[in-house]
């Protein structure tokens, strides 16, 4: 898969999971891609006061983005 190609597979997990963020007042952003395995995204609005975050992270987030790209190693929350 080229970069270019795992930016948009990522984008399109983000998409899906945005609605059931958007829906708590949250929102996420995608800040990059290191190494073609490691993403960075900003939770936003009410998902960075929220104390399930960082489950939500890992839950949803992450396991959404495994099902888009399987190469994906890592996903951090930056502020």
């Amino acid at each position: 898969m080229t970069t270019e190609e795992l930016t948009e597979n990522v984008i399109k997990a983000l998409d899906e999971i945005r609605p059931f963020l958007k829906s708590d007042g949250g929102d996420i952003t995608l800040i990059g891609i290191e190494d073609d395995k490691h993403v960075k995204v900003r939770l936003e609005g009410a998902c960075t006061s929220c104390s399930v975050n960082q489950m939500t992270l890992r839950a949803g987030v992450e396991t959404t983005i495994k099902k888009f790209a399987p190469q994906i190693e890592t996903v951090v929350n930056v502020m």
